[in-house]
């Protein structure tokens, strides 16, 4: 039992390691965020997808009024949505990055750039802001996270 809780400290010593532990939670964070833009749209716009959720607004044929789409909703859940397909990833492969020992400087770069880029993801989709802007940005992230799984592969001999 000792030994192992001698290898979890090692690791939470390890600064790649603590790098990737503070971007992925800055990103993970940042999608959660996501979560309550999207309920805060829902119900500024008064626009539901259940029924239930109406309730408060009035019963019956009074409610349904608020069953509709919005605009605003729909930019933020597809936002949201496209942080659960880039985020999810950059979080196994990160982890796999991150234990494969590269050089800190690196990982750094590859965190870095990933997190900011989801940033201001974020904001071209919500604000919105002219193409390229948000194209480029997920581009940059995906990216990352496609170097890092290189990375991984190479240095586990499978490249």
């Amino acid at each position: 039992r000792r030994e192992e809780m001698a290898k979890s400290t090692q690791l939470i010593d390890n600064e790649v390691f603590r790098a990737y532990a503070t971007y992925t939670v800055i990103v993970l964070l940042k999608m959660m965020l996501m979560s309550l833009i999207t309920a805060y749209f829902r119900i500024t716009r008064k626009a539901f997808v259940n029924p239930e959720d109406t309730e408060s607004f009035g019963k019956g044929e009074s409610a349904k009024k608020y069953l509709r789409t919005d605009p605003d909703v729909e930019r933020a859940r597809r936002g949201h949505l496209n942080d659960l397909e880039n985020i999810v990833p950059f979080v196994g492969i990160g982890l796999l990055y991150a234990l494969s020992g590269p050089e800190l400087s690196t990982a750094l770069l590859h965190f870095r750039i990933f997190a900011g880029a989801r940033i201001l993801h974020t904001f071209a989709y919500l604000i919105p802001l002219p193409q390229p802007g948000r194209g480029l940005s997920w581009a940059v992230g995906y990216a990352v996270t496609i170097s890092m799984a290189y990375n991984v592969l190479k240095r586990a001999w499978l490249l």
